[in-house]
């Protein structure tokens, strides 16, 4: 009989060979330098592209109830901040100057926001006006928000989905017992899933601090951003809270990371 180290020996083989580490980002001044384990066989570009379709189809039905804003102040305020940010976006990766990047507003109560795979930014005015959002603060927002995207932080959780799936369908073809692949999974979870999801928002903090701050935008506001955020999810939380998790150690990596991108919002606000 071949033994559960062998076949767990072969299939780790089997999925390697069809990893690729990468680093889809430079550093910057706060220092991000993960390497991330991308499917070779899941573009870059088929990510974007699948991402892109399903953007559009929620810019139809946002259209389709009348919520799409396109013209108010607010609208403007949001286009003028992602502006300033994705400026920034080529010094940590330079292809995203050629991205199809998009910015919409929609009117909505939920306290919410992301930027899909590929520049696809959609922001809900229920954040700005419940949290009462400065410029600086909704640029903490959005510059979080397109470091995932830069980060290409979807591409790298569907990567582990799809190797979850590989690991599960090769242990159930050489005959694993259902117990053994139950645990198999849960090392899977524990192991790689939830540490890399922190490591993901901490990444996704400081890498959208040295964009807002190299766009000329406050980074303390990032820390008045996150106390707000965490107040508001006292009561039943906001759909960003349930993918973004507040809590004091992130506002303390935060406040230590601002002395290394404060210099990069002094001199931006000396050239405006």
């Amino acid at each position: 009989m071949v033994s559960l180290f062998r076949l767990g020996g072969l299939s780790a083989a089997l999925l390697l060979a069809g990893c690729q580490a990468v680093n889809t980002t430079s550093g910057g001044a706060v220092g991000v330098e993960r390497k991330q384990y991308m499917f070779s066989m899941l573009s870059t570009d088929q990510v974007n592209q699948m991402y892109a379709q399903s953007y559009q189809q929620t810019l139809s039905e946002a259209s389709g109830k009348g919520v799409l804003d396109k013209n108010s102040a607010q609208s403007r305020q949001v286009d003028n901040v992602a502006r300033r940010l994705i400026a920034q976006a080529p010094v940590f990766r330079p292809d995203a100057a050629q991205w199809d990047w998009q910015v919409n507003l929609i009117d909505s109560q939920e306290l919410n926001a992301n930027c899909g795979p590929g520049g696809k930014i959609i922001v809900y005015s229920g954040l700005i006006d419940q949290l009462k959002l400065s410029d600086d603060e909704l640029a903490a927002v959005m510059g979080h928000e397109i470091a995932h995207a830069l980060r290409e932080h979807g591409r790298e959780a569907m990567s582990k989905a799809y190797g979850v799936q590989m690991a599960s369908q090769i242990g159930a073809a050489m005959g694993v017992g259902a117990g053994s692949m139950q645990m198999a999974n849960m090392g899977v979870e524990y192991l790689m899933t939830l540490p890399n999801s922190r490591s993901n928002e901490n990444e996704a903090d400081l890498i959208g601090l040295e964009l807002a701050a190299r766009a000329g935008y406050n980074p303390n506001a990032a820390v008045t951003l996150w106390n707000k955020m965490a107040q508001a999810s006292e009561g039943a939380p906001p759909e960003f809270m349930s993918t973004h998790p507040s809590s004091g150690s992130r506002i303390s990596a935060l406040q230590a990371a601002i002395p290394k991108v404060m210099p990069l919002y002094e001199q931006a606000k000396g050239r405006q």
